[in-house]
């Protein structure tokens, strides 16, 4: 048997309708939100600013090689970064010193230092560069000659005249079938010093008159 009884009506919406916002406006609401969020999970995951000892390490270190991919200081960028920065005064310390140091430093099996190795480094020169200041005040001195300094690029160089060099590069002395290729004024005789040319001129090999006969014609006219 079929219930009966009437149905209670549900009751009316009472939530007014929501008005139809401007399209252009909600892009721009979430573009500018999308951007907020960018920005700050970029500045939580971007690093702190490299001092100005680590820049210095960061330039010296990528110095001499064409990727500047690596990570570490090899010994030879070590050096030059001692001598740019005047870190090596040739008194109480000089190339030696720096070089010791570094083969201290360094892993028994590795080649190059770390930039926390290489901070360790410029302490163990500062004992011998200051040695009439304290360990700390040292160290600072010896962070002040190098912080924010770049590797110094000097000219060309000249080429070393040796005296083993200069005898073989002398074309006064250059004898046999090397002395055939050069003339009177040390200059190349270009293919006639490589190859034996034949002469077709009709004459005697080593007649002194060549090229006369025709002078002599005119002039018997």
């Amino acid at each position: 048997m079929a219930d009966s009884r009437p149905k209670a009506p549900k009751p009316a919406n009472k939530t007014p309708p929501k008005s139809p916002g401007d399209p252009t406006k909600d892009k721009a609401a979430k573009r500018l939100s999308l951007e907020s969020e960018g920005a700050s999970e970029g500045a939580a995951t971007a690093g702190p600013e490299p001092s100005a000892l680590e820049e210095a390490f960061q330039r010296f270190k990528v110095h001499w090689y064409t990727r500047a991919t690596c990570k570490e200081m090899h010994g030879k960028n070590w050096s030059k970064l001692c001598r740019d920065c005047q870190v090596i005064n040739g008194k109480n310390m000089t190339v030696t010193d720096t070089d010791i140091v570094f083969s201290k430093i360094k892993g028994k099996s590795c080649r190059t230092i770390t930039f926390d190795q290489f901070k360790e480094a410029l302490e163990e020169l500062a004992k011998k560069r200051f040695k009439d200041k304290s360990g700390e005040e040292a160290a600072r001195e010896v962070h002040r000659l190098t912080e924010g300094k770049a590797p110094i690029i000097s000219g060309v160089m000249k080429a070393i005249s040796l005296l083993t060099v200069s005898r073989l590069t002398d074309k006064t002395k250059f004898t046999g079938s090397h002395k055939e290729r050069l003339d009177p004024s040390g200059r190349g005789k270009g293919r006639a010093g490589r190859v034996d040319l034949v002469d077709e001129s009709g004459y005697v090999p080593g007649y002194k008159h060549l090229g006369t006969y025709d002078q002599k014609v005119q002039g018997g006219k």
